[in-house]
């Protein structure tokens, strides 16, 4: 956008960044301090003109057309009022220049280290949002347009103006950018290539720094995961593919099919970290980013393992060259696995149901119930049920572990084991909720 600025009357060459965006929404990006009330009065009055007609707050703007403002707020430094930039030191310039993956005039990429966060918060001083500064140069300040956890690493994307901020923001919010995430597991999942399906909401009492699987109020989360390798029992190579963007989402997805990410202890706990060489950091990265372009091409991005992700790759004997990228199609459940996982679902949850009423054994008018002996009762169902899920089930490495995350994400294409002993129970509150 260019200017021409007067005592009275200036005028605004409409920019490129601003292509098909309403008026009121150029004057809040350019020139936040003109309220709303006032620029409604000033399109009201015929104050406001483009191209020298009148134009309404509604009116879409086109690149290459000349804006008429009336005198009272200008423009500040970097367009669109932005706050004052503050000098960065050596290091941070020189941290800030090192993660640059790739760069030019619509977006920045970067490839974020563990442990930085994305944005400041309580107490976080150090944050890729207060270097954004030097990747400024003389005109708008770049923009953050999605996030990753602190302690995730890999790809980040950066608009550099305000026109592919919004750009960029819509391809996330229609799920029409593909990420494409890293992470080493504890265990191995029973099934190679599948869908987990388990809604996720706030947990109480955390202040929202924390999610878990709600059933009832939780908000759709869907994730696409496949083993890349595994290292015997110990530990799983995976590949993961958010279908949706809610908060921790394949963090606690993981943990909610048994097999928490390494280093994952806020949702995995002690059993997330193992022991030898392996490093305590999380180890989950944002490996690849496929978006949409404003100039019409795909950006296909691509970050480096940190150091300690590598490591532990070479430790546990994998390959990096055998992460293959993800498959284009999505999985595809026939009906009959759907059955099996059903019928293994209604065995799972009567399973733990009667483990809720063994715990309650000593309370006499649960004993009538059966018509037996709660002793009897609990014994004779249990050494049932314990015949068959035990059986073909049972030879699934972790068991009763990967049995709720495998229940609630079909399988993709049925591994040879059956479906319904693979994945017994999954996205049911009961499983996450025995967690809480």
């Amino acid at each position: 956008m260019s200017r021409d600025n007067s005592d009275s009357v200036r005028q605004f060459t409409v920019g490129r960044d601003d292509e098909d965006i309403r008026l009121d929404r150029w004057f809040k990006r350019h020139l936040p301090e003109v309220g709303f009330a006032m620029v409604s009065r000033w399109a009201r009055t015929g104050q406001i003109r483009v191209d020298g007609k009148r134009a309404d707050v509604d009116t879409r703007l086109v690149a290459g057309q000349v804006l008429r403002v009336p005198p009272g707020g200008e423009a500040k430094p970097g367009l669109g009022g932005s706050r004052p930039r503050r000098e960065l030191t050596e290091a941070e310039i020189e941290l800030a220049d090192s993660m640059v993956l790739t760069q030019d005039r619509s977006a920045i990429v970067l490839n974020k280290p563990p442990g930085l966060a994305t944005q400041g918060g309580s107490g976080m001083k150090e944050h890729v949002d207060g270097l954004l500064d030097a990747y400024a140069e003389k005109g708008p300040r770049p923009r953050l347009v999605h996030r990753l956890d602190k302690d995730t690493s890999g790809v980040l994307l950066i608009a550099r103006t305000p026109g592919s901020a919004a750009f960029f923001s819509k391809r996330f919010s229609g799920r029409t950018a593909k990420k494409i995430y890293w992470a080493l597991v504890v265990g191995v999942p029973s099934i190679n290539d599948g869908m987990i399906e388990l809604p996720l909401a706030k947990q109480p009492g955390t202040g929202g720094e924390k999610m878990h699987v709600d059933e009832e109020g939780g908000q759709s989360a869907r994730t696409r995961y496949r083993v890349l390798d595994r290292a015997g029992n110990r530990a799983a190579w995976v590949e993961l593919h958010p279908l949706t963007g809610r908060t921790h989402q394949l963090r606690v997805h993981m943990a909610a099919i048994g097999h928490p990410i390494v280093g994952d202890g806020k949702y995995g706990g002690q059993e997330a970290f193992l022991s030898g060489t392996i490093s305590r950091k999380m180890h989950l990265h944002a490996r690849r980013l496929i978006i949409e372009h404003p100039d019409g091409t795909p950006l296909d991005v691509t970050a480096p393992l940190p150091e300690h992700f590598a490591n532990s790759l070479a430790s546990l004997g994998f390959d990096e060259a055998d992460g293959a990228e993800l498959p284009e199609s999505a999985p595809e459940f026939t009906k009959d696995d759907e059955k099996r996982a059903a019928k293994a679902h209604a065995k799972q949850y009567r399973k733990e149901r009667r483990g809720e009423r063994r715990s309650r054994r000593d309370t006499p008018s649960d004993r009538p119930s059966r018509g037996k002996p709660s002793g009897k009762t609990a014994s004779r169902p249990g050494a049932k049920s314990a015949g068959k899920p035990g059986g073909k089930p049972g030879k699934t490495a972790p068991g009763s572990k990967t049995g709720p995350g495998a229940a609630r994400s079909a399988p993709a294409r049925p591994a040879s084991r059956k479906p319904g002993g693979s994945a017994p129970s999954g996205g049911r509150p009961s499983g996450p909720r025995g967690k809480r």
